[in-house]
């Protein structure tokens, strides 16, 4: 497996100056010295492919006593997908799954008809001072998997492939890239890849798929001679050659995959094709109709008012 070559549109003519559909500059959110910032959905763009959601955690430095502390909540209709660049997270669901989550392993959760889940600092983590930094994303399921089973999927490390050449280090996350592919199971064609690259170095975002997005998470990246800093997502039209090119180190995620079947509505932590599935979703949270999650039985974040 190697990078391929793809010849890069020329600073300034038509094609290059068109191939970037639009920038989204995320939003800001502290949560007491936690920044989050979310890129998708936006007003603009609700969705890059599948992704129908897209935060970065961090980077921030944790002090002692201090952690993530995000108690059961349910999810339908969607997989969450947790990537960590530093720090780590436990995760309990209704399914009985435990599992602490480090950088370079990969949380696959999908929600189908309905699941319940806690994030959290493990107790030996919040006694040491420690960085986190992060993306959590969602990924819409197709119409036909929307009430699929709730499953759990946690990939190690060494499981995902790894293209490493010429300054440039690409881990494939999930779906299909460089010809290279992850081994967790998706339920559409998409492609998601943290890569990092050393200054000077340029790598092709492959035209395989209809949408594309390459989320800037650290550094500078000058794409057809337009440069673009660490919290912008650049959403790419169909078609058109792309190469991303290094100012200084960077890190990239790489996102996208065909359209979806439709628009999806938000709700809270609730996606659906449907209004109705997300009122009833509502309403089986309020009576307590979702399954509990072992280990973490004793509290929930209520229904929000709005």
């Amino acid at each position: 497996m190697s990078l391929p070559h793809i010849p890069d549109p020329m600073p300034g003519d038509a094609a290059a100056a068109d191939a970037i559909e639009m920038v989204i500059v995320p939003r800001a959110r502290d949560l007491g010295g936690f920044e989050v910032r979310r890129a998708l959905p936006s007003a603009r763009r609700q969705m890059v492919g599948p992704f129908i959601f897209f935060d970065q955690m961090g980077p921030a430095l944790m002090q002692p006593g201090q952690g993530i502390d995000v108690r059961p909540h349910p999810h339908i209709g969607l997989s969450t997908v947790t990537w960590l660049f530093d720090g780590s997270i436990y995760h309990r669901d209704s399914l009985g799954s435990a599992q602490p989550i480090s950088p370079g392993e990969l949380n696959w959760m999908t929600a189908g008809k309905g699941i319940v889940h806690s994030e959290r600092t493990a107790p030996p983590d919040l006694a040491r001072a420690r960085k986190v930094f992060g993306i959590q994303s969602w990924v819409a399921l197709p119409k036909q998997h929307e009430e699929a089973a709730p499953a759990f999927d946690h990939v190690a490390a060494h499981e995902l492939p790894v293209i490493d050449e010429r300054g440039i280090s690409a881990r494939i996350i999930a779906g299909s890239l460089y010809g290279a592919t992850s081994p967790v199971k998706t339920h559409s064609e998409l492609f998601y890849a943290d890569v990092q690259m050393q200054a000077g170095t340029a790598v092709p975002l492959p035209a395989d798929h209809e949408e594309r997005g390459v989320y800037v998470a650290d550094g500078e990246v000058e794409v057809a001679g337009q440069v673009f800093e660490a919290g912008r997502l650049l959403v790419f039209r169909p078609g058109d050659a792309i190469t991303l090119r290094a100012r200084t180190h960077a890190r990239l995620m790489l996102l996208g995959g065909e359209p979806m079947d439709g628009p999806r509505y938000i709700w809270w932590n609730f996606v659906s094709s449907s209004k109705e599935r997300i009122e009833a979703a509502k309403d089986d949270w309020k009576q307590a109709r979702f399954a509990i999650v072992p280990g973490d039985e004793k509290d929930f974040i209520p229904l929000p008012d709005k």
